[in-house]
């Protein structure tokens, strides 16, 4: 055989090769991704797009969508600050106890949502370790939008933080050294020289905590009490009418949940495509 042939030979079986994982991740993707989510949205409208917006137009869908923005809007910015504050200390400081300080970070990860929510009952429900001097005092935390946000930012606290760590221990100190020789004080480093170099991997951790804080279910449902109106988001309110077999309302609230997925991976791809070259120069190694 010749060694042409053989070239050829080579060539068609590596195609053929590439062309079946493609096939493969397609089929994967199309099944466990691509039909669940077109299912929900097919048995959102089944009955129309009038039965469809009078779902999400009555009292309690309105309250579920309200509450949870709530939520997201204080666990975010509380995350934010967090997970930029571990960032720093982890990749800037030396100091006993930071291995512990990385698996604190880690420790949602490792954790059943169930059990987080359950161990803010067992320190503020009623018969908690502080529920009484709370109680007392007219504070209510369990069963109560407080308790939502404690469960929501413990479950979310890692997203921000971990995005950051890695990109901030490949980029170094230098740059930051450099304008403190310079004459920087601490705020104009980290506004100038810090915030430009992290923002879009800082990005990034806020969009998935924002996603994730929006579809909480496990933590959420353990300190929420499911009081309708009052203390149930959008994933509780969609069990909710499941179980009612009120399955249009139910997947109506899960499409706004989906569109919410779908939206942030737009955003996310969309910045990557309009600031390719900016990402890249920010990157450890860019210029």
């Amino acid at each position: 055989m010749s060694a042409a042939r053989i070239s050829r030979n080579a060539g068609t079986g590596q195609w053929l090769g590439h062309a079946a994982i493609i096939v493969l991740a397609s089929v994967f993707l199309g099944v466990f991704l691509l039909l669940p989510l077109a299912s929900v949205f097919v048995e959102a409208f089944r009955q129309g797009a009038h039965a469809y917006l009078a779902s999400l137009h009555q009292p309690e869908a309105l309250a579920a969508i309200r509450l949870t923005l709530l939520v997201a809007a204080i666990a975010v910015p509380l995350n934010l600050v967090f997970g930029v504050a571990a960032a720093w200390a982890m990749t800037r400081f030396e100091f006993r106890g930071k291995a512990a300080l990385g698996a604190l970070i880690d420790l949602p990860f490792s954790v059943s949502p169930v059990i987080s929510g359950l161990v803010y009952v067992l320190l503020f429900g009623a018969q908690g370790w502080f529920g009484p001097w709370l109680a007392v005092r007219g504070v209510k935390i369990i069963f109560a939008v407080p308790g939502l946000v404690l469960a929501t930012v413990f479950i979310t606290l890692p997203f921000v933080a971990r995005e950051l760590i890695p990109l901030m221990q490949a980029q170094g100190s230098e740059e930051e050294e450099a304008a403190r020789i310079l004459g920087a004080n601490g705020w104009q480093m980290f506004f100038r020289v810090t915030l430009p170099n992290i923002r879009w991997a800082l990005l990034y951790g806020v969009l998935l905590c924002n996603a994730r804080a929006m579809g909480e279910f496990g933590a959420v449902s353990v300190v929420s009490g499911h009081i309708r109106g009052l203390t149930t988001t959008m994933p509780l309110e969609v069990e909710m009418r499941y179980n009612e077999y009120d399955y249009v309302g139910a997947f109506a609230i899960a499409s706004l949940l989906a569109l919410l997925a779908l939206l942030t991976m737009a955003v996310k791809t969309f910045l990557e495509w309009r600031y390719s070259a900016e990402i890249a120069a920010h990157a450890p190694g860019g210029h």
